[in-house]
């Protein structure tokens, strides 16, 4: 799984996102009245930490190569934490997450602005059906403060999407992480001293599960978009809300019902559409070649 291919990126984002939900269940499962801010410092701590054994991938020459541009994202990163974090205490799980997932439809949006990205009927299609789907199975949640800031992870996943593409070429997964994480500890550290809460252990173990596996999300999707436009995978974002309901009827309750097996159907079906896009013969069309990437860049 490279992520060279459309196929195998959208393999990576389904798993990126199943590792994803495991680390929302791990902040849902905080105990009300937790220090917010205290969890959100271990938990980039010690995403920190589980890095430390990759440190031969970082380019030591060029460390802080796109130090602007790294610490930017590092700090949106940390408003999208935090507002996670407040969104999932709140809301139901799949709530939640159904919120989260117009990232993707941001990072169309946002791409096509900034970037020119030429999107084709069928990735329009996915991210509509998808979006649809989300409205589908929730019929629909009303807005409120958690919805916003739950709205508010979406934007950071999409722009820090996007500002990949500013990075220096040839910075690995890890130096990625690693800047990301390294560059956040000291605002993070700060708001947890203006918090003045007293330290609470039992938010260490939290803290190491959802950082885990928050971290294996950050690989799989970083690798999911380095080759491959956004436009052609980013509606396999949509599964985590697949997750988030499997997740959240084992352990929370939330039994999924017919008006579920609609919308999350709305949400597969285009992915094969995608699929079979890649498996057709290559052909040239303006210097593009479809049913391939077209090498626009990173993008987490």
């Amino acid at each position: 799984m490279s992520g060279r291919t459309v196929n195998s990126a959208i393999l990576l984002l389904v798993i990126g996102n199943a590792m994803a939900l495991v680390s929302d269940v791990f902040i849902k499962l905080l105990e009300p009245g937790s220090p917010v801010f205290q969890f959100v410092f271990l938990r980039c701590l010690i995403t920190l930490a589980l890095l430390l054994p990759f440190l031969g991938q970082l380019d030591r020459g060029r460390l802080f190569a796109g130090l602007g541009v790294h610490t930017l994202r590092a700090h949106i990163h940390l408003v999208g934490i935090v507002c996670m974090v407040f969104a999932l205490g709140a809301l139901p799980l799949a709530t939640a997450n159904a919120v989260f997932y117009a990232a993707p439809v941001l990072v169309m949006v946002f791409s096509v602005l900034f970037f020119r990205e030429r999107l084709d009927s069928r990735s329009v299609l996915a991210v509509i059906s998808g979006f649809i789907g989300i409205l589908v199975i929730l019929r629909p949640v009303a807005i409120n403060w958690m919805a916003l800031s739950a709205l508010a992870v979406a934007a950071s996943l999409a722009v820090n999407a996007l500002l990949v593409r500013k990075l220096p070429d040839g910075q690995s997964t890890v130096h990625k992480l690693f800047l990301n994480y390294l560059l956040v500890l000291p605002a993070s550290a700060l708001l947890m001293l203006w918090e003045g809460a007293a330290f609470d252990p039992s938010l260490l173990l939290t803290a190491a599960g959802s950082a885990l596996f928050i971290l294996g999300y950050n690989m799989t999707v970083l690798l999911a978009y380095r080759h491959v436009d956004a436009s052609q995978v980013t509606s396999a974002e949509y599964t985590g809300l697949i997750w988030a309901i499997l997740l959240g009827w084992t352990l929370f309750g939330e039994a999924p019902d017919l008006w579920f097996i609609l919308g999350a159907s709305m949400i597969v079906l285009p992915l094969l559409l995608i699929s079979l896009r890649q498996r057709r013969p290559q052909r040239r069309r303006r210097g593009v070649l479809v049913g391939e990437s077209s090498q626009v860049g990173d993008c987490p």
